[in-house]
């Protein structure tokens, strides 16, 4: 006995999630943005010593996000980035990987082989001491915006106290 579709449910999935999609982004511009962004092609690299594309080379923005720990790591072999040799120096951008980086490491690295923007290696900024006087705490990482305020007040504040140094004399 066969069993009768549901009135209401659409059976060609595709326009089903085109429809989604397009309800979605009428709705927020930033989401159809985003939906552009992911869509993106990316172009495979090939091999050095085959010409061949690794099948998990992902086609499209969307696709380099969803890469898995192990797809990461099989790339990295594929493109002689895991363990040196004398092709790994010879793509355009080669990185190191070394043994037990994290998923997003990994991530980042594949995506500044590939030559995705953003995905450089973050810098440390020194430990700075931040606040004045006894409740001065260290902190790493950049600058907030109102330590960046703090900084330009007080050097107004400095150029003014020179200022007014100046016009005063020896009062």
């Amino acid at each position: 006995m066969e069993i009768p579709d549901h009135p209401q449910k659409n059976n060609n999935n595709s326009s089903k999630g085109a429809a989604f999609g397009s309800r979605r982004s009428a709705k927020n511009p930033a989401f159809e943005t985003k939906l552009q962004q992911m869509a993106l092609p990316l172009a495979p690299l090939v091999q050095m010593t085959t010409g061949a594309v690794h099948p998990a080379f992902p086609p499209t923005l969307l696709s380099f996000w969803l890469l898995t720990d192990d797809q990461l790591d099989a790339l990295a072999s594929f493109y002689h980035q895991r363990t040196p040799c004398q092709w790994t120096a010879h793509y355009p951008c080669p990185v190191a990987w070394p043994q037990g980086l994290s998923l997003e490491e990994k991530r980042r690295k594949l995506g500044k082989f590939i030559g995705l923007r953003g995905c450089d290696t973050p810098f440390l900024q020194q430990t700075l001491p931040v606040g004045s006087g006894s409740n001065k705490r260290k902190r790493a990482g950049p600058k907030t915006e109102e330590e960046i305020e703090d900084e330009a007040r007080r050097a107004r504040g400095a150029s003014d106290d020179e200022m007014f140094r100046r016009k005063m004399g020896w009062y």
